[in-house]
């Protein structure tokens, strides 16, 4: 596990958007203004990030004069994105040519039909792209989507409060419960409430007990294979009785984290790198930590190493597409353009091409780059979003203490089996 940095003038990493995080459905499109008369092809992207998302729109159209890209703008919630485009794609209107995919809805588009399949392209991303984010494009062994933009989370340390960052999740219960108690501060803030966070929340302390949800070929549950599960689950009960939690943690989303650990009320925190600049004090925001906090990779448990939960978009082209040939020309070149993936990362987005991290010299790139290479992406199966559903519900009511922690694991592993058939 890499050794933690010193402190330092951190980039400017303030567009980054929690990515991926919201699952359940329902609005309409908010179209680009402009004149998309000429238009070859459309872009269905979310709202959020939407000027990088013009700009590398605008970097297509200037190369390619004669396939003009006409972007339209989907509501910045996760939720709206994915009925916006089930609407287009149930009704058969087919308005939209390439589909900007959440990481976790690969699975359920490609299991329904919606979209087209991209295993010819697979050498254009294998060993190009970070291998959690072709994961998370591919459904049943076979790309479904080509990656586009990713995310990653840190773990967050006070250094007047701890010496080093932690190198297990261990180490973050017995320093932050000690810490917080000398202090009189929370000692761990993080995404606690009952929603998509709280799943990444648990399976980064799962995988980083060894556990895999899925067997390899997914086809049948392993969640309760070994001791991961019991593991994970544990841990935040062991936190919650020792009071490791800040104030609120079962209702936390990322801003109540983020805006808790800036006051300086956290010893530790685990969120994205949006983070990074509000605490720094970036454009005059008040900072309780702006010199006094570091980043960390996650730890892990008995020496495996941490393993974070990846974010993002992937481009999918739609079955209903009139332009097929060109709607695959760009997602690939979305995926694989040096230019493309550097508009990204130069406006605060991370890139899912593993060059634009292993090129840069900065420290910040490249801790993002080892966070990314070593995150998992949430499984591609059809029925992810039940199964996500029956996680947050039996998982964060044993940890609040109101279900036995044995049976909520046995709900999921049942859930988790009726996932893979959607």
């Amino acid at each position: 596990m890499r050794t933690p940095h010193t402190r330092r003038t951190i980039v400017a990493l303030g567009g980054i958007t929690a990515l991926g995080l919201s699952l359940a459905a329902c609005g309409s499109p908010d179209s680009q203004n402009g004149d998309d008369s000429g238009a070859a092809f459309t872009w269905a992207v979310t709202g959020a990030d939407r000027g990088i998302h013009e700009q590398v729109a605008a970097l297509w159209n200037e190369l390619n004069p004669d396939k003009q890209v006409q972007v339209e703008f989907l509501s910045p919630e996760a939720d709206q994105q994915r009925q916006a485009m089930f609407q287009d794609l149930q009704s058969g209107t087919g308005a939209f040519d390439v589909l900007g995919l959440d990481v976790v809805w690969t699975g359920e588009f490609a299991q329904n039909g919606y979209i087209a399949n991209l295993e010819q392209h697979r050498d254009a991303v294998d060993g190009t792209s970070l291998p959690g984010a072709v994961d998370s494009s591919s459904y049943e062994g076979e790309l479904y989507a080509l990656p586009y933009s990713s995310n990653g989370g840190f773990l967050y340390y006070r250094t007047d409060l701890v010496d080093e960052a932690p190198t297990s999740w261990d180490d973050v219960l017995e320093t932050g419960v000690a810490a917080a108690e000398d202090a009189g501060i929370g000692g761990y803030a993080g995404l606690g409430n009952q929603y998509e966070g709280f799943v990444v929340t648990f399976l980064q302390l799962f995988w980083s007990a060894g556990g895999e949800v899925f067997d390899e070929a997914q086809s049948e549950s392993t969640f309760l294979e070994g001791d991961a599960a019991e593991r994970a689950l544990q841990w935040l009960i062991d936190g919650r009785e020792q009071g490791l939690f800040a104030n609120g943690f079962d209702t936390m989303v990322e801003d109540d984290a983020r805006a808790l650990f800036q006051a300086g009320e956290s010893v530790y925190m685990h969120n994205w790198p949006y983070a990074i600049p509000l605490l720094e004090g970036a454009d005059g925001e008040e900072s309780a930590v702006a010199d006094s906090f570091d980043i960390a990779v996650l730890p892990g448990f008995d020496g495996n190493p941490g393993v974070g939960a990846l974010g993002g978009l992937n481009n999918a082209v739609s079955e209903l597409s009139d332009n097929k040939e060109v709607a695959e020309e760009f997602v690939v070149w979305a995926s694989t353009d040096p230019d493309a993936q550097q508009l990204l990362l130069d406006n605060s987005l991370p890139a899912t091409m593993l060059s634009t991290y292993e090129e840069t010299d900065d420290e910040t790139m490249q801790l993002l780059g080892e966070v990314l290479a070593n995150a998992k992406a949430r499984p591609a199966v059809a029925g992810y979003n039940s199964l996500s559903l029956a996680m947050q519900e039996n998982l964060h009511a044993a940890f609040l203490g109101q279900m036995d922690p044995q049976e909520a694991l046995e709900a999921v592993d049942a859930a988790a089996t009726a996932a893979l058939d959607g």
